[in-house]
């Protein structure tokens, strides 16, 4: 059987326009019963790649959330909104931050959804398929707790992986720290592909949602361009979604690693022959004009040298502050991975998995994330010292 992705047309993110395209979008793809129930948890995974507001268009925009929300609601569903975002930025992680400036808290308080932090929700440990450096890791436990996960990815150019949408959008489900150990293991395309296909592999998802009202071109994830587009994607084949969406941009799928590696895994379908657009179009929607990342090329050793450089040299880590800790034990009860002496506070790095749980739960703000370099750290205290 084919595989089936819906496309409509969605000019503006005003919400009786995005309600009246989620429903046609839907319609075309069998109705929501086809995909959730009532009494079900339903898991929205934006993409939030950091604190950026939605005129930015390097984020979900928070009026699908919060129409998709409403109507889970409507339909007696549980509604988690979640994500990580990427890093630390000052000794801080974003997340926090960001699910309010990209506008999800609002869109969660105005539909009755939950806002869940992935970066404080626990982890769950799953096996590698794909990877040859790891043989476990760890991903945020919401989308593990929810009965219905329903991706909903930013049509998006990347700079390195060249495009971004259904299949990348998972790598938030990645919690605190590890992104950039990720990063670090696999500095190219094809290895970093691996990495986005086995989280991939590891997560169930019923349904993924693209905004492509307003999609970002040029250099994207973040510093790209907006770019209206005035379509809505979905289908329950992630990798079809995906080899829609880059064609829709003037791009081949199978060119692109991410795409690729997941159609070899068997995660979905790539070639047109296999994949039925419904909706608003028959056959597959295209853009002329759109602005793809500047052509660069890839040395992988230089790749490998440059990240395992950086990213130790700026490794950051949480450290209990003892001066300001009060001893309540927050930290330690919430670690999943145990790695806090109830005693001392100390930190077993061996053991620490850098959620980031700590961190962001700390009532007193005594869990801070510092740099295991310490000239790095001395370095940056002086520039942020300059620039006050």
């Amino acid at each position: 059987m084919p595989s089936v992705v819906g496309v409509v047309d969605c000019p503006r993110y005003e919400e009786s326009l995005v309600r009246a395209g989620l429903d046609r979008l839907l319609q075309s793809l069998g109705g929501w019963d086809q995909y959730v129930r009532p009494g079900q948890t339903v898991l929205l995974k934006p993409n939030m790649i950091g604190p950026r507001t939605p005129d930015k268009a390097a984020t979900t925009h928070p009026v699908l959330l919060k129409v998709i929300a409403a109507k889970l609601e409507e339909l007696g569903c549980t509604v988690w909104i979640g994500d990580s975002a990427g890093g630390a930025i000052g000794g801080v992680a974003p997340t926090a931050q960001a699910l309010k400036v990209c506008g999800y808290v609002d869109a969660a308080r105005a539909s009755g959804a939950e806002i869940k932090n992935f970066d404080a929700s626990g982890v769950v440990k799953v096996e590698s398929k794909l990877l040859d450096f790891v043989g476990s890791y760890y991903l945020a436990a919401p989308p593990f707790k929810a009965d219905v996960v329903i991706n909903l990815p930013k049509l998006k150019t990347h700079s390195a992986a060249v495009y971004t949408g259904a299949l990348k959008n998972l790598f938030g489900l990645v919690p605190g720290l590890a992104k950039a150990e990720f990063h670090r293991q696999a500095p190219t395309n094809e290895e970093f592909a691996k990495v986005i296909v086995d989280i991939n592999l590891n997560t169930p998802v019923a349904l993924t949602v693209m905004d492509a009202v307003v999609g970002m071109e040029g250099a994207g994830p973040t510093a790209g361009d907006p770019r209206e587009v005035g379509l809505l994607l979905a289908s329950s084949d992630r990798v079809a979604l995906d080899a829609v969406a880059a064609r829709l941009i003037g791009l081949d799928p199978s060119s692109i690693p991410i795409i690729a590696t997941a159609h070899q895994a068997g995660l979905g379908e790539i070639s047109s022959a296999a994949i039925n657009v419904v909706g608003d179009y028959t056959g597959q929607p295209r853009i002329e004009g759109y602005k793809l990342p500047p052509g660069k090329k890839h040395n992988p050793k230089v790749a490998r040298f440059f990240l395992n450089t950086v990213v130790k040299a700026f490794k950051t880590r949480p450290q209990v502050n003892l001066g300001t800790c009060r001893h309540c034990n927050v930290c330690v009860d919430n670690c999943p991975v145990e790695a806090i002496d109830p005693k001392s506070k100390t930190i077993d790095y061996a053991t620490c998995i850098e959620c980031l749980c700590c961190h962001e739960l700390c009532p007193h703000n005594s869990v801070e994330l510092v740099r295991k370099n310490p000239l790095v750290n001395y370095l940056s205290g002086l520039v942020q010292r300059v620039h006050k």
